[in-house]
């Protein structure tokens, strides 16, 4: 038995070195920040204080797809000063309506110039089939709700219903900078 015990602990700690180091050797070729992930500190608020472009909750996206993504939204940002922010949790705290989550959210985290109010949120919950589209006064000018629910509709959510989240939210956002330009 206590060889049993041995061999397994060996075996973990060998499978966790391993992992360790191709973790270690990989690097990023691209411009984008290295992606920390970690569960948010909720303190006195059921939101969280994003921390980047791109926040997945969910750990739905790989390194590469955050990287690509957080691109994408820094050069739309850098020619046109609007912001975009992407969302995925697995939960809404004690918050009932999932709509209203993001708009607070999106408030909260202030997303946009404030002087302009350019900012977009997306939150979307594999967990909870849940998602949402939040913009700015500013914004909803441009991308109004009708634009913002026909992208949802016809790019987005079918994409996720493949399980394929990250080519939805790449499409959608691609296809919302395309109509705020």
């Amino acid at each position: 038995m206590k060889k049993i015990f041995r061999i397994f602990i060996i075996t973990v700690l060998i499978v966790s070195s391993c992992k360790s180091k191709q973790v270690d050797n990989i690097e990023s070729k691209s411009e984008a920040p290295k992606v920390e992930f970690s569960e948010f500190d909720l303190g006195e608020s059921d939101l969280p204080k994003l921390k980047r472009e791109v926040n997945d909750y969910e750990f739905i996206f790989t390194i590469e797809q955050l990287e690509k993504l957080t691109l994408i939204i820094r050069e739309f940002e850098k020619k046109s000063s609007n912001q975009i922010a992407i969302v995925s949790i697995a939960s809404i705290g004690e918050y009932t309506d999932f709509d209203k989550f993001a708009i607070d959210l999106s408030n909260y985290n202030g997303i946009g110039l404030k002087e302009k109010n350019n900012g977009l949120t997306i939150v979307f919950s594999k967990n909870l089939r849940r998602i949402r589209i939040s913009t700015g006064n500013g914004t909803e000018k441009i991308l109004t709700d009708e634009i913002c629910k026909k992208i949802m509709d016809n790019i987005i959510i079918p994409d996720f219903k493949k399980g394929e989240y990250y080519n939805g939210i790449e499409k959608g956002i691609k296809e919302l900078i395309s109509k705020w330009e």
